[in-house]
């Protein structure tokens, strides 16, 4: 394996390439023969079995030769070698008189070779092969008819080895011909009986058999290797209890891997289908064990929060209970990272009773990753549905495809227009992977997907999905989580115990984020572990000077003061905070407004800042703005030329409105936005700017204006809402019409928060200045 890994496979052709081949007992053991072929390697194949690499190497032998000296067994041997009969391609040069003797053996030898192939011809050989083997032997020199039939019977170990040593012409000949009279006779003796048995005939994988029993050790019958996989792979087919039409095209296969020789690159690959075949799930399943009631439990216990996600899937559960032929529907949590998603499958999965698998399909663009590739190419094996199933032995798990809004369109199809099928339930009973090229029921599958976004989810995949909104948690919730389940987790992977470290919920508190929550702990963790080991060296060595000091040891309590962390401790671990909250200190001006943004990752406050300058009218807009934004951005504008009067400008400032260029800009500039959520913000920020008015330090806005200052609804309020309580803003404008959305956010943020609904930009302008805004009479266009 180390010659064709380093040697064979790293040369761009395989031509002139020659390697010398020598009969070995086992791979471990000395060479049995310092007597060997020089051959040329005319293909390689690569074969994978149970998990472990080899290859098949298809070679034309050229000479003998003798091993004289080695000159490095490792990682593959190199050895001096001296030739010992001409190569079949260069001419003699004055050869000498042949032998009588030897002309006599050599006539003898042809006419029974050629008797040999007659009766092969009449116990119905293959045309092909017969007319193959004649040509071969009216055109090969006759120094080559001995190797030739010692390589086309089935002949003993050692008789092979004979053969081999035999440099001497004469001497070949002599050893070779009773062989040969010998599978004569046998040919005989079943042409006479009429029997044409496959295991007594001479072609059943396009090589001659042998009439005979070889004689040479279990351990070397290596000419028996492929009927007992054949028959290995019978037997897993009878075994495998198969439906009918896998059944069917396992049989065909099989009938084609026993007339095939294994030195073609088919054989390999057919047997690798043969063994996905047998090894596929097709009837095996686990027994669902549902209780609804445990299952509530184990979801209260598992996930603190997500009362919408835990009680959707109560009620799958429940009718599953009712009903174990249910189709559909298929679950879709779509949230930010972090919440959850994954791990509600895996409580899922243990509440059935089933295995749990999951696939990540982000990053996926080969429609191939799902169905498969097609036996014609190279390397192909089946999609990574069929591989899941495979790996966990059963044909009904709850499997997770993880991230598929992430998945993308490439040169070799769309993945998600394969998982069209995958995840109908009125089609997935048959799913066809293209390596199979036989159905496969996937009904019995439970598939849940997790995605943080909808938007990049194609609308036809969408559709045959139930989509499960997992929002962020609250500040609250967070804590509850840490001190619930990320606390003792990390104590137990840390070797710690509850008395050795309190770390306190005012603690856990200061820590943001339920990933970097749990990362944060495990530094907290180290960092205590780091201290109590101290204290045990400590103690030790205070034990051992008490001992010499005095005979009588006194027992001492081996507990120490647990280590309690504060916020000191946590400065000290962890350094300083990285996010401070700044709003107030950065609405001290006019010009500048908070607005709120929808992310995947949740809800963030969103920063907008203007300046005015001389110029010419022109808008300027900063901060990886989308489209969509920079049309609101144009639209806030409109709106203020238009209603100057109103929002109490001047006669010379409206006019200035049109001479000052307007810069807006949008903080964290590498982070790109878009939204039709900004309208008010914008246009606050610009009546802040021209009226020399601050905005509210406390409040935070989000919604989409018309021209004719109407305030539109827009999504995510949960998420923004979550996103202010966490930056401690107290009052949040929001379209009138999302008042419903409001029953989603938990009640502990809209105890913290006044939410002020408003149905027109002029009761946001109201809302959102310190006094109020002091507008003029309405002139509404």
């Amino acid at each position: 394996i180390a010659l064709v890994r380093r040697r064979l496979l790293k040369r761009r052709t395989l031509q002139s390439t020659i390697i010398g081949v020598l009969p070995k007992l086992r791979q471990d053991e000395e060479l049995i023969s310092q007597t060997g072929t020089a051959a040329l390697v005319v293909q390689i194949t690569g074969i994978s079995s149970n998990g472990e690499q080899s290859y098949s190497l298809l070679l034309t032998g050229l000479c003998r030769f003798r091993v004289d000296t080695i000159e490095q067994e490792h990682p593959y041997c190199i050895t001096k070698i001296t030739q010992l009969d001409r190569l079949p391609f260069v001419k003699e040069n004055g050869s000498q008189e042949m032998d009588q003797d030897l002309a006599n053996v050599i006539d003898s030898f042809r006419t029974s070779t050629k008797e040999f192939i007659d009766m092969l011809s009449q116990l119905g050989t293959a045309y092909p092969i017969i007319a193959k083997l004649k040509n071969m032997v009216n055109s090969l020199p006759a120094e080559r008819l001995p190797d030739l039939i010692a390589s086309v019977t089935k002949l003993s170990f050692d008789e092979k080895l004979q053969i081999l040593n035999a440099v001497e012409v004469s001497d070949r000949f002599k050893k070779t011909l009773p062989l040969l009279l010998k599978q004569i006779e046998g040919l005989k003796l079943l042409q006479k009986h009429g029997s044409s048995n496959s295991n007594s005939t001479v072609m059943p994988k396009n090589k001659f058999q042998p009439l005979m029993t070889p004689t040479r050790p279990r351990d070397l019958d290596f000419s028996d290797e492929p009927e007992d996989e054949v028959a290995e792979l019978q037997q897993k087919i009878n075994n495998a209890n198969l439906p009918p039409p896998a059944l069917k095209a396992a049989k065909t296969e099989l009938k084609r891997l026993k007339k095939m020789p294994p030195q073609l690159p088919d054989y390999s690959v057919t047997r690798n289908y043969l063994e996905w075949m047998v090894d596929l799930p097709w009837n095996k399943s686990t027994e669902d064990k549902l209780d609804i009631n445990k299952a509530k439990i184990d979801l209260d216990d598992d996930h603190f929060g997500m009362k919408e996600l835990k009680k959707r899937v109560l009620e799958y559960l429940a009718v599953r209970q009712l009903r174990n032929d249910l189709k559909g529907p298929i679950l879709c949590f779509v949230g930010p990272p972090g919440v959850g998603k994954t791990s509600v499958g895996r409580s899922i999965a243990k509440t059935l009773g089933r295995e749990f698998l999951r696939i990540s399909l982000g990053g996926v663009s080969d429609q191939s990753e799902i169905r498969g590739h097609r036996r014609t190419y190279i390397g192909s094996m089946p999609g990574r549905i069929i591989q899941g199933l495979k790996n966990i032995g059963v044909n009904n798990p709850v499997f997770l495809l993880d991230e598929v809004d992430k998945m993308s369109k490439g040169l070799h199809g769309d993945p998600a227009a394969a998982l069209l099928e995958v995840l109908d339930p009125e089609q997935n009973n048959t799913f066809t992977d293209h390596y199979l090229n036989v159905p496969f029921d996937l009904s019995q599958v439970m598939f849940i997907a997790t995605a943080n976004t909808l938007y990049t989810i194609p609308s036809a995949l969408l559709d045959r999905m139930e989509v499960i909104e997992v929002p962020g948690y609250t500040q609250e919730e967070k804590v509850e989580i840490g001190a619930r389940h990320l606390v003792a987790k990390q104590l137990t992977q840390h070797g710690l115990r509850h008395d050795q470290l309190e770390i306190p919920s005012s603690a856990i508190k200061v820590i943001a984020g339920v990933r970097s929550l749990e990362r944060k702990l495990g530094a907290i963790c180290r960092a205590a572990a780091i201290k109590i080991a101290k204290r045990s060296i400590d103690k030790s060595d205070g034990e051992n000077k008490e001992k010499s000091k005095d005979s009588k040891v006194v027992q001492k309590n081996n507990k120490f003061n647990p280590i309690t962390v504060d916020e000191n401790a946590l400065k000290e671990i962890l350094g300083p905070h990285l996010y401070e909250h700044e709003v107030s200190q950065r609405l001290t001006s006019p010009g500048i407004a908070v607005g709120l943004a929808w992310t995947a990752m949740g809800g963030e406050i969103l920063f907008v800042e203007a300046s005015k300058m001389v110029g010419d009218g022109k808008l300027k807009l900063t901060g990886h703005l989308g489209d969509v934004m920079r049309e609101s951005a144009y639209l806030a504008l409109t709106w203020l030329k238009s209603h100057a009067d109103q929002c109490g400008l001047s006669k010379t400032d409206s006019e200035s409105i049109n001479k000052l260029d307007i810069h807006i800009h949008f903080p964290a500039g590498a982070v790109e936005k878009d939204g039709p959520s900004a309208g008010i913000t914008i246009t606050t920020v610009l009546v802040s700017l021209f009226s020399g008015k601050c905005v509210r330090s406390d409040t935070a806005m989000t919604g989409e204006i018309t021209l004719r200052g109407l305030v539109l609804p827009v999504g995510g309020i949960k998420e923004k809402s979550l996103a202010a309580h966490r930056a401690g803003i107290k009052r949040v404008i929001l379209p009138h019409r999302n008042l419903k959305d409001l029953e989603e956010v938990p009640e502990n943020v809209k105890r913290d928060i006044e939410f002020i609904p408003v149905k027109r930009i002029e009761d946001a302008l109201k809302a959102a200045f310190i006094n109020q805004f002091p507008f003029q009479p309405e002139s509404r266009l």
